[in-house]
């Protein structure tokens, strides 16, 4: 018996091979990759929901040259010894094209440690990148406001850059298990803002209190990054919003970057569920 619930009637999902079944007869197929798709069209605001196929490509093309590799690495530094070393179980919500759940998993793997991974994200060419990187993790298509996943589940979830949904996550969620999350911090990328726009703005950081957690600790990761060609600052800009939110002047100035020299700066925040 899986993690997983039937996003129909509730019910707890057995995994075969080829799909996951509920006692009523709801049956969800793998795709080709691995990733079983959870998301029922009632739970579709678009037709091909979250990331498309271009910012998905991109992110990929970019994480695995290893740009972010510190971040990766202050996150499982942070959260693993969390975990226990028996049966810990681990969600990733809004887990993307999975560069972060894999280095997880390959970290816990190296410590010896044992962990059960769950990776859900809406956007299914996200999650075909995501199944595709470790076939030992659960893979789901699933929103993170309606996650098919049954009640205190979870020892730990993660959630990077992702939408929030306060209840979903206390929901999954053991009594007294972690949540660890990653804000941009305010001057993240400011260098490649300064490039493509006339008024570059600083992200805004909110508060750090979430109804129902407990605010544990707060983790900068900081540091600077050097792109040296075009190709690699075409993925960087077309991975993130600022993509969607600039001007075909702005667009034009990221493709005449030759280089690109630019901070990344990062909040890892931990929390532990109240009761």
């Amino acid at each position: 018996m899986s993690i997983l619930i039937c996003p129909v009637c509730g019910n707890p999902l057995s995994e075969t091979p080829n799909q996951y079944r509920c006692p009523d007869g709801h049956c969800f197929d793998r795709a080709k990759s691995g990733y079983v798709n959870l998301l029922l069209s009632s739970g579709k605001h678009t037709k091909l929901p979250g990331d498309n196929k271009m910012m998905v490509a991109s992110r990929k093309a970019f994480l695995d040259k290893g740009y972010y590799r510190p971040l990766a690495d202050a996150l499982c530094q942070a959260v693993l010894p969390l975990l226990p070393r028996v049966g810990g179980t681990l969600l990733d919500a809004g887990c993307g094209e999975g560069y972060y759940t894999q280095r997880l998993a390959e970290e816990a793997e190296a410590a010896g440690q044992q962990l059960a991974i769950t990776g859900v994200d809406i956007s299914k060419f996200a999650l075909d990148k995501a199944a595709r990187r470790r076939k030992d993790i659960c893979f789901a298509a699933a929103s993170v406001f309606h996650l098919p996943i049954a009640t205190a589940s979870y020892n730990l979830v993660t959630t990077l850059f992702a939408p929030w949904c306060g209840e979903e996550m206390i929901r999954v969620l053991k009594p007294g298990g972690w949540l660890a999350m990653v804000i941009p911090g305010p001057k993240h990328l400011w260098e490649l803002k300064e490039a493509i726009y006339d008024q570059p703005y600083e992200n805004e950081v909110r508060d750090y209190q979430l109804e129902g957690f407990a605010f544990q600790q707060r983790i900068p990761v900081e540091g600077e990054i050097f792109l040296d060609n075009n190709p690699d600052i075409q993925s960087l800009f077309q991975m993130t919003p600022y993509y969607y939110k600039t001007s075909a002047e702005g667009q034009q100035r990221a493709a005449a970057l030759k280089e690109l020299t630019t901070r990344i700066q990062f909040e890892i925040l931990l929390y532990t569920r109240n009761g």
